[in-house]
């Protein structure tokens, strides 16, 4: 699987209260709607301006703050391709993979704004096109893939009736 896109560059600690702010909770249940407020309160411009398999990329801690799947909803429903960070909020993590959005730990230091960035999920591999640097990772674990492939864990579990490991 190979997603290639432009680099938004967030910092440490976006919390879920930043992906999803809190003045919108009343869009809980129209997921489409709260994905046109993704990240406001983290980067006013980023939902108006982000295109369709972007990436977002964070420093460490992402997604820390409540277990609400919305978050990582709805940064897929934005069309973001995948969340790049340094580390993680294990449960967004874990909610991240559930829903289908992809999320790769790797050093993002010398990422910028705007990079052009193509990433190998398969491999292990984040290709910054712009200033030709590779970086390595750790390939997520086979099941994830899968999971990721089928478009999250409700549509992998209906299609194969259990989580195949």
């Amino acid at each position: 699987m190979k997603l290639t896109g432009r680099a938004w560059k967030f910092g440490d600690n976006i919390s879920t209260d930043h992906i999803a702010p809190g003045r919108y909770f009343h869009l809980r249940s129209n997921l489409p709607e709260l994905a046109r407020h993704v990240l406001e309160d983290a980067r006013e411009d980023f939902a108006k301006n982000m295109k369709k398999g972007d990436f977002v990329v964070g420093g460490k801690n992402f997604g820390l703050g409540s277990s609400r799947e919305h978050a990582p909803t709805i940064i897929k429903l934005a069309g973001v391709s995948a969340v790049i960070a340094k580390s993680f909020a294990r449960i967004f993590f874990r909610n991240a993979i559930n829903v289908g959005l992809p999320v790769v730990i790797c050093d993002t230091d010398k990422i910028d704004e705007g990079d052009i960035l193509t990433l190998d999920l398969e491999n292990g591999v984040l290709i910054d096109e712009t200033k030709k640097i590779e970086f390595k990772f750790p390939p997520l674990p086979e099941v994830m893939m899968r999971i990721l492939k089928d478009g999250g864990l409700v549509e992998h579990i209906k299609k194969h009736g259990k989580i195949l490991v």
